[in-house]
């Protein structure tokens, strides 16, 4: 959404209320005694919602990443104009500034709470069909004394282990005969070891159905005959392994270009909230401005704490 359709569609903080409201009614609300998505009656003048069923009262922020949150609505429907907004993401100062926010802790929780509330939307969804894997390295912020004593390069403890994964479907031109790859969704996640246990539960997790897995010839990989219905690995020179694995590699070369070029550095506490937002973007990388209206759903979709 651009900056000028926000400012007409949400001038005030009543807008915004009935936007959510409206959502909300849309996505389900769920009750916390009842433990399920209930119907709710709308109560206008006090503003809150009432379970049909056990009469417990919810506030218009209770259920979503909102919850608990004392800044107006109107601040974090800005604060999810401008994260959908941004293709690379934005940092913690920039994103602090254009909210008119006075404390850096706050505009961070407030971006992480989006980002957690990113992850748990695309849990939802699992690969499917022909599905590439492999791991990245990603750097983390290392305290300066405790830096210089660690190894370089990979299995560094300065970096963190990510596995990614893609779904990537072959396709050939009828009359030139060439053939490429179209890539789907996408999965990461801070894996603590890039052994066999932990590899085999993460396709596991995030797959689906008779998966044909395609991986490289790490050792870590011997088991996976027993997760998946076909894995192929490839066994040929450097150019073989990148076309194979294509999409896994470029996602991961433009995970560490953008953490990088925006925030620099993180730590490993936070590192899966950034992938949840760089995976996020990457499976709606066409939505162009719908992201801010799925951003949403996202946000006010009912979950338990």
């Amino acid at each position: 959404m651009k900056l000028i359709h926000f400012m007409n569609q949400f001038p005030d903080e009543e807008s915004c209320e009935l936007f959510i409201k409206s959502y909300r009614k849309k996505s389900g609300i769920y009750c916390k005694k009842c433990e399920k998505v209930t119907h709710h009656y709308w109560f206008s003048g006090a503003k809150f919602f009432e379970c049909r069923q056990c009469r417990r009262r919810s506030s218009l922020k209770s259920g979503t990443v909102m919850e608990n949150s004392k800044l107006p609505l109107q601040v974090w429907m800005l604060a999810f104009m401008f994260i959908s907004a941004t293709k690379k993401g934005v940092s913690c100062l920039e994103f602090k500034r254009q909210l008119g926010l006075s404390r850096y802790e706050t505009a961070f929780r407030l971006m992480h709470k989006i980002r957690a509330a990113m992850g748990r939307r695309d849990s939802l969804y699992l690969l499917k069909d022909m599905v590439e894997y492999d791991e990245g390295y990603i750097e983390v912020a290392t305290k300066k004394l405790v830096k210089n004593q660690l190894k370089r390069g990979k299995g560094s403890q300065r970096q963190a282990q990510v596995a990614v994964a893609a779904e990537s479907t072959p396709l050939e031109d009828s009359e030139s005969g060439k053939k490429t790859r179209v890539c789907g969704y996408f999965k990461m996640e801070v894996i603590d070891k890039v052994d066999s246990e932990h590899v085999n539960c993460f396709i596991r997790q995030n797959t689906d159905g008779d998966v044909i897995l395609f991986t490289d010839k790490n050792t870590a990989y011997a088991n996976l005959e027993k997760v998946v219905n076909t894995h192929f690995t490839v066994t040929a020179g450097k150019e073989e392994t990148n076309d194979t694995l294509r999409w896994v590699h470029k996602a991961i070369s433009n995970l560490k270009r953008n953490l990088l070029g925006t925030y620099h550095m993180v730590t490993f506490k936070y590192l899966q909230n950034y992938l949840n937002e760089f995976v996020y973007k990457l499976n709606r990388r066409y939505f162009g401005e719908k992201l801010f209206e799925r951003l949403i759903i996202a946000s006010i979709h009912p979950y338990v704490h």
